[in-house]
């Protein structure tokens, strides 16, 4: 509900924990462990948890809208559905389509593996599935979880039951601003190694972290990868963003704005346009 001071609030949650209705969604797909545990997160908070999720891996379709593609849609089991589409979709779907006529009061995309800080928020399938659900005026988080070289097959993904659901019921009942997603970002540590929780704001790599790869296929006919470069992952963040927090073992909470207009740069924009 979005009052006069523009801050949604649900309602008081020792009152509201098992009426709330959740809609999960992730950009992984529907097999994806992490959507696993974003269910159990929202467990944490209700009862009535709806699952909508991509049939196929969209990570990396950005907030992408299937508009010239019909949308397939399976029912998995019990509140748990497939669309054969992008996050967005899904989104839409299960908001204005499967839960009927009673919307959801909280969309929760996730839990994606691999963090989402920085220019990853451009990219990102489920900071869009997030970023959907504050456009339809829900509150709603975006769920990552970070790993490292070493657990890049074995995610910590209890760090992310642990903190999840904590902050969500702290987040929910301070307040979400209109327009404002929250983006939460796990470390790639045990939960007993994280060192505390940051709010924090969304950083930017000094280096540039993508490339393309040129490879040849057996008819000695080029093809190519998007890549990352091992540099950018060894760039010292700024103090205060959602890199850095990571990096020192903390969970990462970023707000996130829809509007992106730089306001500071108007004014001269408008003089230099006269």
């Amino acid at each position: 509900m979005i009052g006069r001071s523009r801050i949604r609030r649900l309602r008081p949650l020792q009152e509201s924990t098992f009426r709330m209705r959740i809609l999960c969604t992730n950009d992984d797909g529907i097999h994806a462990p992490g959507l696993k545990v974003v269910e159990e997160i929202a467990r944490a908070l209700s009862d009535d948890v709806w699952v909508v999720a991509p049939e196929l891996d969209q990570s990396g379709v950005s907030h992408s809208l299937s508009l010239n593609d019909p949308l397939r849609l399976r029912e998995v089991g019990p509140r748990h559905f497939a669309v054969r589409g992008t996050p967005t979709d899904c989104v839409i779907m299960g908001a204005r389509h499967i839960l009927g006529t009673k919307p959801p009061d909280l969309v929760l995309s996730g839990v994606n593996k691999g963090r989402n800080v920085a220019e990853d928020v451009v990219y990102s399938g489920t900071i869009a599935g997030a970023l959907e659900g504050t456009i339809l005026g829900l509150p709603s988080f975006a769920l990552s979880q970070e790993f490292s070289v070493e657990t890049r097959e074995r995610p910590p993904w209890d760090t992310a039951l642990k903190f999840g659901p904590d902050i969500l019921r702290k987040v929910m009942a301070a307040g979400i601003p209109k327009d404002t997603v929250i983006n939460v970002n796990f470390p790639s540590c045990a939960p007993e190694d994280v060192l505390g929780i940051r709010v924090t704001r969304q950083g930017k790599r000094n280096l540039g972290f993508l490339r393309i790869d040129e490879r040849r296929d057996g008819r000695n006919n080029p093809y190519f990868w998007i890549g990352f470069e091992r540099a950018a992952m060894m760039d010292t963040p700024a103090e205060g963003t959602d890199l850095a927090a990571l990096r020192e073992r903390y969970v990462s909470v970023t707000p996130l704005r829809l509007d992106r207009t730089n306001e500071a740069f108007s004014e001269a924009l408008g003089a230099a346009l006269k």
